[in-house]
């Protein structure tokens, strides 16, 4: 009888099948997009104050493109996705998407919106998109050796450079929503 149970119990208690799909946690609560930031009747004081907080904080992940307070719109230049490569970097916080810029090229934009709230404080909308470089052939081909049986006299010197031209094709994936909510975070902390 004790035999027979033990099997059976050891079975429940063994790791799930592997077409099960493994649980995927979340890194931590999920704030709305946009935020709450500085609630309380606006004023120009505390929007040049959230502007400033919001181009620090991007200013960590992104080169700026000139901002303009007037418009309330921060845009950032593209910048390629570190990978577990570029360990130090900021960004990619999911470690799927860490992985994934580590094998493709992928480039990333941000787009910050500050708006006054129907019921006061600013409303701060983060975007950030994704885009892959479609690449028509390989930067590198694979290496091939040419072993010659007689030494020639004449040798030519060659450089091999990668082919570096502006016009890339790049081409939207989705949003990288790990990173709005990493950017987020901070921005809500900043009140």
């Amino acid at each position: 009888m004790v035999c027979g149970t033990v099997p059976a119990l050891a079975g429940c208690l063994s790791a799930p099948p592997v077409d099960n799909p493994a649980l995927v946690r979340a890194g931590g609560e999920t704030i709305e997009n946009p935020v709450m930031v500085s609630p309380g009747q606006p004023t120009p004081a505390s929007y040049r104050e959230l502007f400033e907080k919001v181009i620090e904080v991007l200013d960590d992940y992104f080169e700026l493109l000139p901002p303009n307070p007037y418009e309330g719109r921060i845009v950032t230049k593209p910048r390629i996705a570190p990978g577990y490569e570029q360990f130090w970097k900021p960004g990619n916080p999911d470690p799927r998407s860490r992985l994934f810029a580590t094998l493709q090229s992928v480039r990333q934009t941000a787009f910050v919106e500050i708006r006054a709230g129907e019921r006061g404080g600013y409303l701060v909308y983060v975007v950030v998109e994704r885009e892959l470089e479609d690449v028509p052939r390989p930067a590198r081909g694979l290496p091939v050796a040419v072993f010659m049986e007689t030494p020639t006299s004449e040798r030519r010197l060659e450089v091999l450079t990668q082919e570096v031209t502006g016009d890339r094709m790049w081409f939207k994936v989705g949003r990288d929503y790990a990173l709005e909510q990493q950017i987020l975070r901070r921005i809500r902390q900043c009140r």
